[in-house]
């Protein structure tokens, strides 16, 4: 079994760009340790995580957590996959393929990775639901740091200072470490600040489009009471943390047909995957969602 994987103007952007970002520093950090540290500390939250990823409401070994706490919104996702460490180091190991996994989710109209003063910048643009023109969109930069692949252990970083409608200090972390039988233990986590305005920005599409919505993880009760999903900027940071898991989850499976067939087989994997969660993450139907994309695709293609 293979493991799957802002609202508009200012509502759009607020929640999708969180998504795009995933932690280096705070409790769930890697940032600031060595790697062979830092690959020790993975294996001990795999370890630590086996009776959670032996039993969950996913199937599948799967964690999802996050934290809203000190303006700092985290959130990650931890999980078995059936790939091998160097398959999911040739995938991520390259800022152009980063592209090809953010472009998947419904709110990115477009990524490009280029030179930046201090090495390769991934440029993404998050808009609406539906199709849009890239005026409307706005551009987040992400610094892109690749750490030297070893044999048991990978690590990817993204980060970005400044962010729109009150946001800041955008990090990005993917590693992985390798498991018994080609396996990987992959977690992807993110988190980024927010201000005053930001915080106006996301409690007014918790007001609205985002009111009834829920995430993935389940809020503490009283024993024996029906379980509860949370909600709120954690169900935000959730929604988004997995609709990036899923796109590089479908990224890894498409590496294993022709390339032809590869860029048609990432969107056919990512609406799938989220057809599983409709709860979560259902937002249109499959052939919205192709057609858009396609378009969107030929789009990022176009130099610019």
């Amino acid at each position: 079994m293979r493991a799957p994987f802002h609202w508009f103007a200012g509502r759009t952007l607020c929640v999708a760009l969180a998504v795009v970002l995933v932690a280096q520093t705070g409790p769930c950090s890697a940032a600031g340790v060595g790697s062979q540290a830092a690959s020790a500390n993975l294996r001990a939250r795999y370890v630590g995580l086996q009776a959670e990823l032996a039993q969950n409401a996913f199937n599948q070994p799967l964690v999802v957590r996050s934290d809203d706490s000190q303006g700092r919104i985290q959130g990650e996702v931890l999980a078995v996959v059936d790939f091998s460490l160097a398959q999911v180091a040739q995938a991520v190991n390259n800022p152009t393929h980063w592209c090809d996994i953010m472009i998947l989710h419904i709110n990115t109209k477009y990524c490009a990775a280029k030179p930046g003063p201090h090495g390769m910048q991934i440029t993404v643009h998050i808009g609406k639901k539906t199709p849009e023109n890239l005026v409307y969109t706005k551009p987040l930069v992400l610094d892109y740091v690749s750490h030297p692949p070893e044999t048991d252990y990978v690590n990817i970083g993204l980060s970005a200072k400044d962010g729109p409608i009150g946001t800041s200090d955008y990090e990005i972390v993917l590693e992985a470490t390798a498991l018994p039988a080609g396996r990987s233990f992959l977690r992807l986590s993110y988190a980024y600040r927010v201000n005053m305005m930001g915080k106006l920005a996301l409690q007014t599409y918790l007001a609205t489009a985002g009111r009834s919505k829920v995430g993935f993880s389940v809020v503490p009760g009283t024993p024996g009471a029906q379980a509860v999903l949370t909600g709120g900027v954690r169900g935000v940071v959730e929604r988004n943390t997995m609709r990036y898991y899923l796109a590089i989850t479908s990224y890894l499976e498409a590496e294993q047909l022709p390339e032809r067939d590869r860029q048609e087989a990432r969107l056919l994997g990512w609406i799938r995957a989220t057809e599983r969660y409709p709860d979560q993450l259902l937002e249109m139907d499959r052939t919205t969602y192709l057609d858009m994309k396609r378009a969107e695709l030929l789009r990022q293609q176009t130099p610019r």
